[in-house]
């Protein structure tokens, strides 16, 4: 590979130029290795951060990522196809929709992450439950998904090491919001996982990091042209972020909603957001059943029983309860007219349910259940919010961050639907 200068490739981004496939190939893979320091790539992604780039120059650099580690080898029986949400609160989707995309005969490759600020990490949910692990070898994964269909798990290490080094530097030089840096990251893991098809819950409002639907369409056209450019069949679904899904945010509550959904129950909007991406999930994948009915039959719920056996967990054993639960209570009668899902996000990383750097502990009990949600009558004095934690000390931060995030009015607010629009990628 031809060795370039560090700063010539800065220098040229800065001033607006497109860089090479050659600058872009050298710069990802210098710095994987070290050559490339990590000021110089700091100052990059504030150039690309400031000046972006264009559809070419989005998929090299994330061809270039995915080429810096390994790429997982799925050769199961089941067709394959995987899911990625861009981050929400109370985004327990992956928990009831891989094992029912499963039990309707996909194989479901879910690698997930852990929270960061106000929004949850699948892992981190799913180590509530007594004895499931989340770290497994590529062989593990490849026998779960031949034997069970679906597996929820962490990325394997050699999985785009580019990405991991860029995405904690973008995370303490303010470019985390860029978004060819955001839409590289999310292809280069998704499209190394090796899954033949790829449905994205692209997220708007203000409990996401998108926070209009043009923003969030913008990245959802760029991350299905990603997909399109690498041979991945990619569709992309824009959804409501602005309310939190379902009642459960935090860690063990939200695995309890997600079984309460896949036993026939559950939040009707964490049920239709659930259905809306298995059947998009199911079309890539070629298969004509209908999750609704799948659902309905219990099957998907015993594939959640195999799947968190297969990784050493208990689906049976009670899940964690907090120590100590403090009641918010309306502040009047009416009709709950808002739930900022960003103050209930925060609230619920405040209690314990979330962490402020990578390393922090979380407690699998924390979190923040909703009693009421916009649309539904309220009377003053009773509950609307229960805070769940195991350190007392943090409600008050909690309630500092609930403050002005929910309102009460005489007339409930015109209802709004969760998905806005799809895009569909084609290969």
């Amino acid at each position: 590979m031809r060795a370039f200068s560090a700063v010539d490739v800065i220098r040229a981004k800065r001033d607006g130029g497109r860089l090479s496939d050659e600058q872009i190939d050298w710069v990802v893979d210098a710095y994987t290795h070290g050559v490339v320091a990590e000021e110089q790539m700091s100052a990059l992604a504030m150039a690309i951060f400031l000046r972006g780039m264009d559809s070419a120059e989005i998929s090299r650099w994330t061809g270039a990522m995915i080429a810096s580690g390994e790429r997982l080898s799925l050769s199961v029986s089941r067709p394959t196809v995987d899911k990625h949400s861009t981050g929400g609160v109370g985004d327990k989707i992956t928990l009831p929709l891989a094992p029912l995309v499963a039990a309707c005969g996909a194989a479901v490759p879910q690698l997930s992450g852990r929270g960061l600020g106000h929004t949850g990490g699948t892992l981190d949910k799913l180590e509530s439950i007594p004895g499931w692990r989340a770290s497994l070898s590529t062989a593990e994964i490849a026998r779960q998904l031949e034997d069970v269909g679906a597996v929820v798990c962490a990325a394997t290490s050699g999985l785009a090491p580019a990405d991991k080094k860029l995405y904690a530097l973008r995370d303490v030089t303010s470019t985390v919001e860029s978004i060819p840096l955001i839409a590289s990251s999310i292809m280069s893991k998704k499209i190394a996982e090796g899954a033949s098809g790829l449905v994205l819950d692209v997220k708007f409002g203000s409990g996401a990091f998108m926070k209009t639907l043009d923003q969030a369409r913008t990245l959802a056209s760029t991350l299905t042209s990603i997909g399109v450019a690498h041979g991945v069949p990619t569709t992309a679904l824009l959804t409501d972020m602005n309310v939190p899904l379902g009642r459960a945010v935090g860690n063990a509550v939200e695995v309890a909603e997600s079984v309460s959904v896949l036993q026939g129950g559950g939040p009707s909007d964490v049920v239709e957001l659930t259905l809306a991406l298995a059947r998009e999930m199911l079309a890539l994948a070629g298969i004509s059943t209908d999750p609704a009915e799948v659902l309905a039959s219990g099957e998907a719920y015993e594939t959640w029983c195999r799947m968190i056996s297969a990784q050493g967990g208990d689906p049976a054993a009670p899940l964690p309860k907090p120590s100590h639960i403090h009641t918010v209570v309306a502040p009047a009668s009416g009709v709950l007219a808002s739930l900022d899902a960003y103050a209930v996000g925060v609230a619920s990383w405040r209690l314990g349910a979330g962490r402020a750097r990578k390393e922090d502990p979380v407690q699998a009990a924390a979190g923040v259940l909703c009693l009421a949600k916009p649309g539904e009558p309220v009377t003053e004095g009773e509950p609307l919010l229960e805070l769940h934690t195991d350190t007392p000390s943090a409600v008050p931060a909690a309630l500092a961050a609930l403050e002005g995030g929910f309102t009460v009015a005489s007339a409930a607010p015109a209802p709004s639907p969760i998905v806005r629009e799809t895009i569909h990628g084609t290969v």
